[in-house]
């Protein structure tokens, strides 16, 4: 049985880490979740965990020799630390969603590069695309639903990241089981 476990290096288990600890506090934020509980409020954690941590890790990815895991870690952690450090600044609702979407194009460019790497780092970049996408069409349209359903997207692509560290570090599966490629499936009767 082929339980599809990438151990992966450890930079890119903690990136994976930070990234789906940072995705869930930001996702549950928005999505108003928890009573009490908004997107402020995870503005320490995406400077530090996901600005900071991430970025390191992606210059460490690139020493390395890992251009992809490099590009993802040092462009997300930039784009943690810019939100985070910009969170209070005053900017029009224009400027705020051109910026979310200019890095769903990241996630995008990040969700086509990461085609080989497995369903699971492939469906968390897509979910965050997705998730900035939704939440920069919200900041234009002024969309408390649309900033709901972007917070839960992120939610569930940091779930994702999450898992896809966790399952690094304790060999958990990470593949969808299916039939072997070439193999054919016939009814007997």
């Amino acid at each position: 049985m082929d339980n599809d476990v990438s151990a992966g290096s450890t930079t890119s288990t903690l990136g994976h880490l930070a990234l789906g600890l940072t995705l869930l506090a930001f996702g549950i934020g928005h999505a108003d979740v928890i009573d009490g509980v908004t997107a402020a409020d995870s503005v320490s954690l995406a400077l530090y965990v996901g600005g900071i941590a991430l970025f390191v890790t992606g210059l460490l990815e690139f020493r390395g020799g890992n251009a992809f895991n490099g590009t993802a870690y040092a462009g997300l952690g930039a784009f943690w630390f810019t939100w985070a450090t910009g969170a209070d600044a005053q900017v029009s609702s224009e400027a705020a969603g051109l910026f979310l979407l200019l890095f769903a194009l990241l996630a995008l460019s990040l969700t086509l590069g990461s085609a080989g790497s497995g369903l699971l780092a492939q469906g968390t970049y897509g979910l965050l695309c997705l998730s900035l996408l939704l939440l920069g069409i919200a900041t234009f349209a002024e969309s408390g639903g649309l900033v709901k359903a972007g917070g839960w997207v992120a939610a569930v692509a940091g779930l994702a990241a999450w898992y896809g560290a966790t399952a690094a570090l304790a060999h958990w599966p990470t593949a969808v089981p299916g039939r072997a490629a070439g193999r054919r499936v016939t009814a007997t009767g």
